[in-house]
């Protein structure tokens, strides 16, 4: 481990992916360390001096590890500018679990959570198709932390990305599908690729779920249609970087 690590291990992706489970039943494991909040956001901090990062502060969101696999989740980090290399930076030996789920209903799940916040106020139709020039007016340029509905799905480029940055043996790609229909088997993979102790049976455990409420959209079939054709060439590239197919 490099000097001053404490941290090992972190679920860098996707919102609205099941990474408030994942986090969830890892934290009911004995033989995981995590941070005190699910969302650190240390890595896509803007105010941070990136020439002099500190990371005392990053720290100080983790109790002991006490040797254990010590880690934390903040799914933004796989979508956000320059998150990953400042990953790098603090770890090249840094372990990262990217949880995907179908971008269609990750948009539209996304969308949900946004509109019940209060922070959008259009139709989901109009949000992934005109809504996407608003990036164009956001800091940095072509990202925003709400309105990247359709952004945040183009995981093959966010792939490719994090690919170039960490060997593949340092990334686990999971689904969020099958973290719902076999949770003891995905929690298997993620104890034996952090190097943690066989754990408790997990309760499943539904979290975050979409609230209840009058939403002014559902989710069309032409709007189903216009985000696969507007995937596709992106879920190709995922295909041969990893073998998901969201296609």
């Amino acid at each position: 481990m490099d000097e001053g690590v404490l941290v090992n291990f972190i679920i860098a992706g996707v919102q609205k992916g099941g990474t408030t489970a994942l986090f969830d039943y890892l934290a009911d494991e004995p033989g995981v360390a995590l941070s005190q909040v699910k969302e650190v956001h240390f890595f896509d901090d803007e105010n941070q001096d990136w020439s002099r990062p500190d990371y005392a502060a990053y720290h100080a969101h983790f109790s002991a590890a006490d040797g254990r696999p010590c880690g934390e989740a903040t799914p933004i980090y796989i979508y956000w500018p320059n998150s990953l290399e400042r990953i790098r930076d603090y770890s090249r030996a840094m372990k990262l679990i990217v949880l995907l789920r179908d971008p269609v209903h990750r948009a539209w799940s996304h969308w949900r959570m946004e509109f019940a916040r209060g922070a959008e106020t259009e139709p989901f139709a109009w949000c992934i198709r005109e809504g996407r020039r608003r990036l164009f007016d956001a800091a940095p340029w072509g990202h925003h932390r709400e309105f990247s509905y359709v952004e945040r799905g183009f995981y093959g480029e966010q792939m490719e990305r994090l690919f170039g940055l960490f060997p593949r043996e340092q990334v686990l790609v999971l689904k969020a599908e099958d973290l719902r229909a076999d949770p003891a088997a995905t929690l298997a993979q993620v104890r034996a690729f952090v190097g943690a102790p066989e754990g408790p049976p997990p309760r499943p455990r539904d979290v975050h779920v979409g609230r209840q409420m009058d939403y002014p959209s559902t989710l069309t079939a032409e709007d189903i249609g216009f985000l696969r054709r507007l995937y596709a060439r992106d879920m190709a590239r995922l295909r041969e970087l990893t073998g998901v197919n969201y296609a």
